[in-house]
């Protein structure tokens, strides 16, 4: 369900009131693995006969070196990297804040994760796709997310633009960069299902025939066709049928593996919609302590204007890694956590910065000592130098948000 529109909250609840639903809800694992198959190329199943074999062999070599060359440029070394500033104790518990669908570099942070949850404003979209679409059609689809998917990995982050373009794929964009992170850590998808949350931030999981008339609904109340009359960051949350996702993965090959989960949750962070409706960190609360990252935000945890989602993670947070776009020190000291740099920064390559927060990284960085950062993580500072911080508790110190920066 979208967590920040008033009129959606109002056809979830007449939809939910309307009809029972089984308490697994409907498993789109089988599609998932078709999908994986033929669009992330990802294990070696049979390519449906409906499909071109020729055309998807080709896409999946171009894949395969998509793959091979972001493991090498950039997936490798920070995976070393950061395992050797990770603590080995941390909570399996990931979130990631603005994450998209970077299951990547998820995986790649915190390889050991068992959940791992990204929160942004993309809708995950119609895994059902799979099932209706032409072969032609599928062969210009692979091509224009797989483009997407090379400039993700080029760059190390992806921007709101490109994820918001893929997001509106006929084959769902969002899903696709996921899927592509499991085909790249060597992982495969065994279960697929939507999701609600609930007022008390709990989950309930949605069948397709629910979905069928969510989908319906949308379309007869042209629900998602414009954005808000109100946008204070450009960027808007999108509205969908087929918002909030959930995977079930485990190593590829491995069936004896516990299964670990993958959840997409689309919300505006914002503190007006967040205010609106609060389950988002309802959910996000009953998790406890969390391992955190985020990267490549918009700086928007900057901003007075997410102090709700900041606080949260405040609160909640055990380790966080992050760019520049990470929590401010202002925030961050008198919480309790202490920051550590990596790389160099001399000031963000853009950002809408009335409050000069800038210079709170630029003496950030300049106060501690050099530490070499070979690879971008995130985005690069305003002299294209390659920056990352770790947040991490005090010895001592209990976590919790303050005012210490009005």
């Amino acid at each position: 369900m979208r967590t920040t529109l008033p009129a959606i909250v109002l056809l979830t609840a007449a939809l939910a009131a309307a009809h029972a639903q089984p308490a697994a809800g409907t498993d789109f694992g089988p599609q998932a693995r078709v999908l994986f198959r033929v669009a992330a190329c990802g294990g070696d199943d049979a390519i449906p006969a409906r499909f071109s074999a020729r055309a998807i062999n080709l896409h999946c070599k171009e894949m395969a070196e998509i793959y091979g060359s972001y493991r090498k440029a950039w997936a490798d070394e920070a995976k070393s990297f950061i395992a050797s500033l990770r603590p080995k104790d941390l909570p399996k518990a990931v979130v990631y804040p603005f994450g998209g669908g970077d299951l990547s570099s998820a995986l790649a942070v915190y390889p050991d994760a068992t959940e791992l949850t990204t929160i942004s404003l993309e809708a995950a979209g119609d895994v059902r796709a799979i099932d209706t679409i032409k072969s032609a059609r599928l062969d210009e689809e692979v091509d224009a997310i797989g483009t997407e998917i090379r400039r993700l990995y080029r760059s190390a982050h992806s921007t709101t633009k490109s994820l918001q373009a893929a997001s509106h794929s006929e084959l769902p964009g969002t899903l696709m960069f996921a899927l592509a992170g499991l085909a790249v850590h060597g992982m495969e998808p065994v279960a697929l299902r939507y999701f609600d949350i609930e007022p008390g931030g709990q989950l309930s999981y949605l069948s397709n025939a629910q979905l069928d008339e969510r989908a319906a609904e949308f379309a007869a109340k042209k629900l998602g066709t414009a954005p808000p009359r109100k946008i204070t960051h450009y960027w808007y949350e999108q509205v969908s049928a087929f918002a909030n996702v959930e995977i079930q993965f485990r190593p590829r090959g491995d069936a004896a593996a516990p299964l670990r989960t993958y959840r997409h949750i689309v919300a505006n962070l914002d503190d007006s919609h967040m205010a609106a409706d609060d389950r988002v960190l309802r959910h996000l609360r009953g998790k406890g302590k969390v391992s955190v990252m985020t990267k490549a935000a918009s700086f928007l945890l900057w901003y007075d204007d997410f102090s709700k989602i900041r606080d949260y993670l405040l609160r909640n947070t055990a380790w966080m890694i992050s760019d520049a776009s990470g929590i401010p020190p202002s925030y961050a000291g008198p919480a309790g956590f202490e920051q550590i740099t990596y790389g160099e920064f001399t000031g963000p390559y853009f950002v809408i910065d009335d409050k000069n927060t800038r210079a709170e990284f630029v003496k950030l960085w300049k106060s501690q000592p050099h530490r070499d950062l070979p690879f971008r993580f995130g985005y690069p500072d305003a002299a294209k130098h390659n920056h990352l911080m770790i947040m991490r508790l005090r010895t001592g110190a209990a976590p919790g948000p303050s005012a210490a920066k009005q």
